[in-house]
């Protein structure tokens, strides 16, 4: 009689360890990629699923964004400039039975493939489109990338480069530049205000020459300014109709 239990006891704990083996319960965010005899046969998915034991497999694919740390690659600027660059790399799976099938590991394949390409597009520009246009540059890693993981159902949503580090003798060489920079500006303003103010004295010189009283007043203005002045230099005022005469009177002795 205490055998039949035993047996009894023994089959109802098979029963129960294979009933759980035929019941998985996948999250929202979660899909099952089935294989039955080993030959794909759907994709499951999420809630209560359950599977033939022995018979079927099931692989647990999460379809939320991956956040994937770049590491910091060598790479050489098209102006042969030698920096460390990093990134972060933002992607999700978009078709399970792709990224199982078509991919041994999708996670470390897509993390190979950006740091390839990460190095391929940097050493095509320049080091000051590096440290300027990091926004274009984003973009066209991501569409490389989206472009060569599509095969594998992976949808890159971004690419951010995080850091871009340069030797201590490139930076130096950096600001050096940008201050030579700076002085050539400030001598082309302030070549161009000395045009414009040249340019005014001209114009300024055109109305007095129209308007004899103006220059007058002028000179007014002028004896007003040197009397406030705290100096020991005496002006004494010339009328400008005297020189005007003196003027004629010269012109005529040559003649």
């Amino acid at each position: 009689m205490l055998i039949d239990y035993a047996v009894y006891l023994v089959i109802a704990v098979l029963a129960l360890s294979i009933l759980a083996s035929a019941i998985r319960v996948l999250r929202e965010y979660e899909r099952g990629v089935m294989f039955t005899l080993g030959r794909f046969t759907g994709v499951s998915g999420p809630g209560l699923i359950l599977m033939l034991p022995y018979i079927q497999q099931m692989v647990r694919v999460d379809l939320r964004v991956v956040v994937l740390d770049v590491p910091s690659q060598d790479v050489i600027s098209r102006d042969n400039v030698s920096v460390k660059v990093n990134a972060v790399l933002y992607f999700r799976v978009v078709d399970p039975d792709k990224a199982v099938i078509q991919v041994e590991n999708f996670m470390q394949a897509t993390s190979q493939l950006a740091q390839t390409t990460l190095r391929s597009v940097l050493g095509k520009h320049q080091l000051d489109e590096m440290l300027a246009e990091r926004d274009k540059l984003n973009a066209d890693i991501q569409e490389i990338l989206d472009l060569q993981t599509e095969a594998w159902g992976i949808k890159v949503t971004n690419v951010e480069i995080k850091q871009v580090d340069i030797s201590e003798n490139m930076i130096r060489a950096i600001a050096k530049q940008a201050e030579a920079e700076r002085i050539r500006r400030a001598k082309i303003i302030n070549a161009e205000g000395e045009e414009q103010a040249a340019q005014k004295l001209v114009e300024a010189a055109e109305q007095m020459g129209k308007a004899p009283a103006s220059m007058q007043l002028r000179y007014l203005f002028s004896l007003q300014d040197i009397a406030t002045d705290r100096s020991n230099v005496i002006v004494l005022p010339l009328p400008t109709d005297l020189l005007h005469t003196l003027s004629n009177i010269s012109t005529a002795d040559k003649a």
